[in-house]
């Protein structure tokens, strides 16, 4: 350890400066610039190396943070980033786009401000790339085993590159253009430059992982065939089928699912034109309208950044809850990670916040579009949350955006191959993410109903490693041990 008495030292937690909002709104570039190597390291010199270091814990891949935060602090980043990459496979999208229950989890968080364990990360990655250590790793045999992986979001392409790496040839088919599933299409480029995305896919192509884009399981294969024609199949589609919002006026012109919205943003910043699937462009353009965001979580968040960028005369956030606490509450306790009320860059950009709304009712105009949405207080019966009779009020809307989550994965429609769905309407597996059908495992949201992004890197970790024990008989590959692995001990 550095220092033991550096969390002593060092008691304040800061982060890199954000760039000014005026500044920001005029382009998608990331929020944040790179944090400078000597903060980061200062930031790093807090970690308590604790004797039971429970970020471990909070961490679903079990990255090794109070090592890799000591060498950081003894100015050795090229054995840092060698620590990082043990556990985690893409520590730029986890350092940008994860909530970060390991720094819930932090010691030094019961009277102290948490570890910057994000920041640290992020560090260390990105100096990794500008230095040159990030390289590929072929294998140095092949197995002359095939692997197909359905889907190229996080955990696709940890279960893709992990499998490669065992020397086991893979194929990534992704119905979309582009590889990279939600990271590309679904989170905003001010959160997550495609750049870094593109980079990684470089990677993986460089160490023999193919992809085949445009290509949708179901419709152009059928799931039957690609069983066939594969040792092993992943399913990693995500869940994508979004919740609905049955109210009166659903079906008025300008209101839209959250996603449908950013990935028409996101394919428009690349050049890439509208999906053939998608409304036109100018539906889901926010320039001059009110817009009104349904639902308070993240993507409604990454929803609010974007009207700003484009243009949106005003963007109101409605939340059916209560506010949560800005602290933790007795029923939250350390090292949980709690649900608090939380300030993103998005929220800071502007707009306004309200909770306890509950919509009644889309209103359209005579031309059959959304002029305004009918919205009630909300109110807790023994039957649950309901609008209270008498408080309805009209919020103007041009632009309505239902971001209220998703139910599960797309259905797999197959007579050769069916998988169940569970309770939460994800597909079922066993603890070694295999489904009733032979050969066939299912990671990442699939499986376990929409989650964050490092709990699909780490199920995307764990399938490879049944994977390659199942068509090899043993692995040496690393198996995180996630919550899913929890629930069958």
């Amino acid at each position: 350890m550095a220092d033991p008495r550096g969390f002593l030292k060092v008691r304040e937690r800061e982060l890199a400066p954000k760039r000014p909002v005026a500044l920001r709104l005029q382009d998608w570039r990331e929020v944040v610039d790179p944090a400078d190597p000597t903060l980061v390291a200062r930031q790093a010199a807090r970690c308590m190396d604790c004797g039971v270091a429970f970020c471990h814990q909070g961490c679903p891949l079990g990255n090794l943070i109070p090592e890799w935060n000591d060498l950081v602090t003894r100015d050795r980043w090229q054995d840092a980033i060698e620590r990082l990459h043990e556990t985690n496979n893409f520590p730029e999208f986890t350092g940008r786009a994860c909530p970060a229950p390991c720094e819930s989890a932090c010691v030094l968080g019961i009277n102290q401000p948490a570890v910057t364990i994000k920041q640290t990360e992020n560090g260390i990655i990105d100096r990794a790339f500008e230095n040159g250590w990030v390289q590929p790793q072929p294998p140095a045999r092949l197995t002359g085993k095939t692997v197909a992986v359905v889907g190229s979001g996080p955990a696709g392409l940890a279960a893709a590159q992990q499998l490669t790496r065992a020397g086991h040839t893979v194929a990534v088919y992704e119905r979309d253009e582009q590889p990279g599933g939600l990271l590309r299409f679904g989170i905003p480029e001010f959160k997550l430059e495609k750049r870094l995305v593109a980079r990684r896919i470089d990677q993986l192509k460089a160490e023999g992982t193919r992809f085949r884009c445009g290509i949708e399981i179901g419709r152009d294969m059928s799931w039957s065939e690609l069983r066939r024609r594969f040792d092993a199949v992943v399913v990693a589609t995500g869940a994508t089928v979004p919740r609905e919002l049955p109210l009166p006026g659903r079906e008025f012109a300008g209101v839209h699912y959250a996603m449908d919205y950013l990935t028409a943003q996101n394919r428009a910043l690349a050049g890439d034109g509208a999906h053939p699937d998608a409304a036109s462009p100018a539906e889901f353009d926010a320039a001059g309208k009110h817009v009104v965001v349904i639902g308070g979580g993240d993507t409604g968040a990454d929803c609010i950044g974007t009207a700003h960028r484009q243009g949106a005369k005003s963007v109101t956030n409605l939340a059916i809850g209560r506010r949560p606490s800005p602290t933790r509450t007795d029923t939250q306790p350390w090292p949980v990670h709690p649900t608090l009320f939380e300030v993103s860059s998005s929220h800071e950009e502007g707009g306004e916040r309200r909770y306890l709304a509950s919509t009644v009712e889309f209103v359209g105009d005579a031309e059959g579009r959304v002029r305004a949405l009918r919205v009630a207080e909300t109110g807790f019966t023994e039957r649950g949350r309901e609008p209270i009779a008498g408080t309805e009020h009209l919020i103007d809307a041009d632009l309505v955006l239902i971001a209220m989550g998703f139910t599960g994965p797309e259905a797999v429609e197959d007579p050769g191959l069916f998988l169940q769905r569970g309770s939460r309407g994800a597909f079922e597996r066993a603890a070694d993410y295999a489904t009733e059908v032979p050969g066939v495992f299912v990671a990442g949201d699939a499986g376990r109903g929409q989650s964050l992004i490092v709990w699909a890197i780490a199920e995307g970790r764990a399938a490879a490693a049944a994977v390659d024990a199942h068509l090899t008989g043993q692995s040496v590959l690393p198996r995180p041990v996630t919550a899913h692995d929890r629930a069958f001990a």
